[in-house]
C-alpha cells in the first residue's frame, strides 16, 4: 500500500458555527459570528474577554442515539464530560457519514486517536473547594474526571476494540492525532481509525489565557494590522480513516484522502513559536516529503491563524519562505469563525480544508478585513472568495511548547 491511500471516508463536526458538517459548511461561507460572553452555564467570570460556545445541549440527535444506545457500555464510575459529549455528536455524525454501524466496527480492530488539552479535568474545582470546606459534595466530578480518558471512553461506548492514544500535545493535537492514526493504518495496527480532537472551555484555560495578555476583548481578528488576540473556543472534529482497499472493498465513497504528515518543535519557548518559523518550516518540508508532492501542486493553506501577534507573524514568515509564489496560493484562518478551540482546533481545521478542497473554492478570513502590511505573505481577506486551482490542500497547528504539526489533504 502506497503512503497516499489513507482514505477518509466519514468527517463529523461540532463547533461555534454549528453542529455538523452541512450547517458548519453554509455557516462558514456566510461569515456566521457566534461569539460573545462567557455564558453563565460554563462559569463565571468577571474578564472581558469573548469566547465561541457550542450550545448548552452539545448531543445532536445522532449523537443522543448513540449515547442512549450505548449507555450501558460505560464503566461505572464514568459519567459523560462535555469534552466527551462534543466528541460523540462528530464520531456519530462521522460513522453515519462512513456508513458504519455498530456492529461493523466491533468486528473490526478499531484505532481510537483523539486531541485535547483540558478534557473534563479542569471543570472540578466547586466540588474540590465544598470538600475542603469539609462537606460532602456529590462526587460526579471526581468520576468525571477518572473517566476523562476520552479515547478509552469511546471504545466503551462503541464496544470496540483496537489502539487508544489521546494525545496531550497543546493546540496541535488534534492535528497529531490524525498523523498517529494515519500511521497506524499504514503500518496495519487497525483495520480502521476515529481520530481528530474534542475541547470544551474550561475556566482556568480561559483565566491561563487572560494571564498571558493574548486574548482580544471582541472578536479576533487573524492577520489583520488591528489584531490583538484571540479568542478560545470549543468543539469538536472527527474524521473516519481506513485503507483504500478497505473502503472500496465495502463500497465505501472516499472524501479525500490523507496525503502527508509532518510534525517539527521549535525547542525556542515554552508559549512564542520562533519568530522565523523555523519548526513550521521543517514540520512542513517533512509533511510535502511524506506525501510526495511538489509544495507548487499546493491550493490552500489553512493556517494555524490564531489572531496573536507572535502566532501570525511567525507563520508568515515561515509560509514566505515555503511557497514558491505565496499570492498564487490562498492563506485562511477559520479560527474568526470557531474561535481557539485548542485540542479540537486541527480535527476541525481539517475538515474544514477538506470540504473546502471538495467544493473547489474557499472563503476570506473572518475578521481580517485589513491584513497587516508589515506580513510577508497576504492572507486572503473577509469577503473574498478564490476558486482552488487543484484539490490539494494544508492544515496546519502551532503549539504551546513550540510543537507545529502539518497535515496534507487531498479531495477525493
Amino acid at each position: 500500500m502506497t503512503r497516499s491511500r489513507v482514505a477518509i471516508t466519514g468527517i463529523g463536526c461540532v463547533s461555534a458555527l454549528g453542529i455538523g458538517q452541512h450547517i458548519l459548511w453554509e455557516n462558514l461561507q456566510k461569515t456566521i459570528v457566534n461569539c460573545g460572553p462567557v455564558p453563565r452555564w460554563l462559569f463565571y467570570t468577571e474578564l472581558p474577554y469573548p469566547v465561541f460556545a457550542v450550545p448548552q445541549e452539545v448531543l445532536s440527535k445522532v449523537g443522543r442515539g448513540l449515547l442512549e444506545d450505548t449507555m450501558s457500555n460505560l464503566p461505572t464510575y464514568s459519567l459523560p464530560s462535555r469534552s466527551l459529549l462534543l466528541a460523540v455528536s462528530a464520531v456519530a455524525e462521522a460513522t453515519e457519514k462512513a456508513n458504519l454501524d455498530a456492529s461493523y466496527l466491533q468486528r473490526m480492530r478499531v484505532g481510537i486517536a483523539l486531541g485535547t488539552t483540558v478534557g473534563s479535568t479542569f471543570n472540578n474545582e466547586p466540588y474540590y473547594l465544598a470538600w475542603r470546606q469539609g462537606l460532602s459534595p456529590n462526587p460526579g466530578p471526581v468520576h468525571s474526571y477518572l473517566g476523562g480518558n476520552l479515547a478509552s471512553a469511546l471504545h466503551g461506548i462503541l464496544g470496540t476494540h483496537g489502539p487508544s492514544a489521546v494525545i496531550t500535545n497543546a493546540c496541535a493535537s488534534g492535528t497529531d492525532a490524525i498523523g498517529l492514526a494515519r500511521d497506524w493504518i499504514l503500518y496495519g495496527q487497525c483495520d480502521l481509525a476515529i481520530a481528530g480532537g474534542a475541547d470544551e472551555l474550561s475556566r482556568i484555560a480561559y483565566n491561563g489565557f487572560a494571564s498571558l495578555q493574548v486574548m482580544d476583548s471582541g472578536p479576533c481578528r487573524p492577520f489583520d494590522r488591528e489584531r490583538r488576540g484571540l479568542n478560545l473556543g470549543e468543539g469538536a472534529g472527527i474524521v473516519i480513516m481506513e485503507s483504500k482497499g478497505r473502503a472500496l472493498g465495502r463500497g465505501a465513497s472516499p472524501m479525500g484522502w490523507v496525503r502527508g504528515y509532518g510534525s517539527a518543535s521549535d525547542a525556542w519557548h515554552p508559549t512564542a513559536p520562533h519568530p522565523e518559523g523555523q519548526g513550521l518550516k521543517n514540520a512542513f518540508s517533512r509533511a510535502v516529503s511524506d506525501a510526495s508532492i511538489d509544495v507548487q501542486d499546493i491550493a490552500l493553506i489553512n493556517a494555524h491563524g490564531t489572531g496573536t501577534r507572535a502566532n501570525d507573524s511567525a507563520e508568515a514568515n515561515a509560509l514566505a519562505d515555503l511557497l514558491p509564489n505565496s499570492d498564487d496560493v490562498p492563506i485562511v484562518s477559520t479560527k474568526g469563525l470557531t474561535g481557539h478551540t485548542l485540542g479540537a482546533a486541527g480535527g476541525i481545521e481539517a475538515i474544514f480544508t477538506l470540504l473546502a478542497l471538495r467544493d473547489g473554492q474557499i472563503s476570506g478570513t473572518a475578521g481580517c478585513s485589513a491584513p497587516d502590511p508589515a506580513l510577508p505573505v497576504r492572507p486572503l481577506p473577509e469577503g473574498q472568495i478564490r476558486q482552488l486551482r487543484s484539490r490539494l490542500g494544508i492544515s496546519q497547528s502551532l503549539a504551546f511548547g513550540g510543537t507545529n504539526s502539518v497535515l496534507i489533504l487531498e479531495a477525493a
